[in-house]
Order: structure tokens, then C-alpha cells, then sequence
């Protein structure tokens, strides 16, 4: 007899008693636990008990009131930054899913062996700073950048134009080109677990190519496109970052209030109430596009 039938089996090994279990899951969980409660709903609570004080100069403020809701609201200045917020968001979201779904059909279908390669690739811009990526594409559609460079060089443009830079399309392209990966991935994961046997099966049934891509695969695949709507959305609405580098005063977003709040202006409560509307914002709007998703969803 060999020495693997020698071996017990598993049934035949001591079993963990229930408190012992319950203490192993515990101490499995406590770290996380940690980091969630500290790192994340701590400072959550933070943020949003500092948005209802009152500013007096000091960090924490004084006093309760909603009066920073009230002047978010009611003022039409922060009404139009946060619409504008929402616009250019928007705006990325839908060119930044548009352009990732042709790149995430083709790994999932026709990449063949190449696949890992090109996986690779997509993957590759994470390996770079974002303030890098950012500049590369200050330096692109700056005045005298790439982009004029060429126009005038090929005679399209006369002189250099001042309509690339500093401008809502700026921050359009630059955020939809930072982000792109993060819509790639969940699409070519919702197309690669798709069974190919559907494809095949409406092909066999007379579908032409674009009727099965509308009815099978784009039906199928939208978990995977909401979700990278979604892992878009959430941070291009707060970004300030590129509307600072490459947007002019015309694309000022919510980030940029917030951040001159915590800054320049020593306003923490009132940069607090404006971080707390925006996630309030946000949770809106993930709440109709979940209600129009099980409203409408299957009616294709």
C-alpha cells in the first residue's frame, strides 16, 4: 500500500470545535474590519459631522447647523459647478464605455493568443503616475503641443489654435483616456464568462451578426458595462486634479470647491457639506439608473 492510501482522509481529521471556528473567522475578519471601520466609515462620519458644524476658524468648527446645505442648495453658483460636475462626467462616462466596449468584444472574441498581450497593454497605463498622464496630454493639446504642431504643419490650421486647451473637451478626452481601463476590464469580464454556445445558437436560429450582438451579447454583457459606468462615473465627478491642469475656468468642477475649501479658504464644515452633497448626489443617481435597470432591463 502506497503511502497516499496510507494517508487519513478528510473525514477522518479531528474537526474544528465551534468556538474554535468562530474565533478563527474572527480573527480572520478583524483586520479588515479595522480598516474599513478606521479608514473608511470613520472617516466618513468625520466628514459628514464636520459638514453640519459651523465654521469659527478652528478645525472642528462650532456649534451645529445646516446652513452649508442650505447655501450648497440655494446658491446658484455651487447649483451650476455641480451640474457641470455631473455634464462632464457624464460626457466621460459614455465616450469612456463607448470606446472600451469594441476594445473589451475583441479580447473577448478574437484576441485569440494574443489576448494576455493585449490585456497587458490595457493594463499598462496604471503602471505610470496620473499627474504624468495628465501632462502628456497638456503637452498634446497645449498652444504650441502635438496637436497644433500637426494641424499647421499639414495646412489644416492657419496659426495654432487656443480651442484644444483649457477647455470642457480637454477634460472630456484627458479623464476618458485615464480611465479607459477601468471600463475595459469589466466588460471583457462580462463577455469572456458570456457562453459562446448563445452566439452560436442564434446564428443557428438565422439571427444576422448585428441582431445577435443586440439581442444575446449586448444583453448580457450590460452587468458588465454598468459596472464600469459606474467605477467612471464615481470618481470623474469629484475629480479636480485634471480640470485644474487642463480645464479653464469654464470647467471647474465640484473637486475644485472642495479642495479651495480644505485649502485656500480654511473652510472645513463648508468643504465637508459640499463632499457629503456629492456623495449624496452620486447615491441619487445610482439609485435611478438601479431603478430604470429592473424597470426596463429584459425589454430588449
Amino acid at each position: 500500500m502506497t503511502e497516499i492510501d496510507d494517508a487519513p482522509s478528510a473525514a477522518s481529521l479531528p474537526r474544528m470545535k465551534s468556538g474554535s471556528r468562530a474565533g478563527f473567522h474572527f480573527g480572520m475578519l478583524l483586520p479588515g474590519g479595522l480598516v474599513t471601520f478606521v479608514m473608511i466609515l470613520f472617516a466618513l462620519g468625520l466628514v459628514v459631522f464636520l459638514g453640519f458644524r459651523v465654521n469659527d476658524g478652528s478645525l472642528t468648527g462650532a456649534g451645529f447647523s445646516v446652513g452649508n446645505f442650505i447655501t450648497i442648495l440655494t446658491d446658484p453658483l455651487y447649483v451650476a459647478v455641480a451640474l457641470r460636475s455631473v455634464a462632464i462626467a457624464g460626457l466621460v462616462t459614455i465616450a469612456t464605455v463607448v470606446t472600451a466596449y469594441p476594445v473589451a468584444y475583441y479580447l473577448a472574441f478574437h484576441a485569440g493568443r494574443h489576448r494576455s498581450l493585449l490585456l497587458f497593454l490595457v493594463t499598462l497605463p496604471f503602471w505610470t503616475s496620473y499627474l504624468l498622464r495628465v501632462f502628456a496630454w497638456k503637452i498634446v493639446l497645449a498652444y504650441n503641443g502635438v496637436l497644433n504642431s500637426f494641424l499647421t504643419g499639414t495646412g489644416l490650421l492657419s496659426e495654432p489654435s487656443l480651442a484644444f486647451l483649457n477647455t470642457p473637451a480637454a477634460v472630456v478626452v484627458t479623464l476618458a483616456h485615464a480611465y479607459a481601463p477601468f471600463a475595459i476590464l469589466p466588460i471583457y469580464v462580462a463577455l469572456e464568462t458570456m457562453p459562446k454556445s448563445l452566439v452560436e445558437a442564434a446564428a443557428d436560429l438565422g439571427a444576422k451578426p448585428f441582431t445577435a450582438f443586440r439581442r444575446v451579447i449586448l444583453p448580457f454583457s450590460m452587468p458588465g458595462v454598468l459596472a464600469g459606468a459606474l467605477v467612471v462615473f464615481v470618481p470623474t465627478v469629484g475629480d479636480y486634479v485634471t480640470p485644474a491642469l487642463v480645464g479653464g475656468p469654464s470647467s471647474t468642477m465640484i473637486g475644485s470647491l472642495i479642495q479651495a475649501q480644505f485649502g485656500k479658504a480654511n473652510d472645513w464644515p463648508f468643504g465637508a457639506a459640499l463632499a457629503v452633497s456629492v456623495m449624496l448626489m452620486i447615491l441619487v443617481l445610482i439609485l435611478i439608473v438601479r431603478f430604470a435597470d429592473r424597470r426596463f432591463g429584459g425589454r430588449a
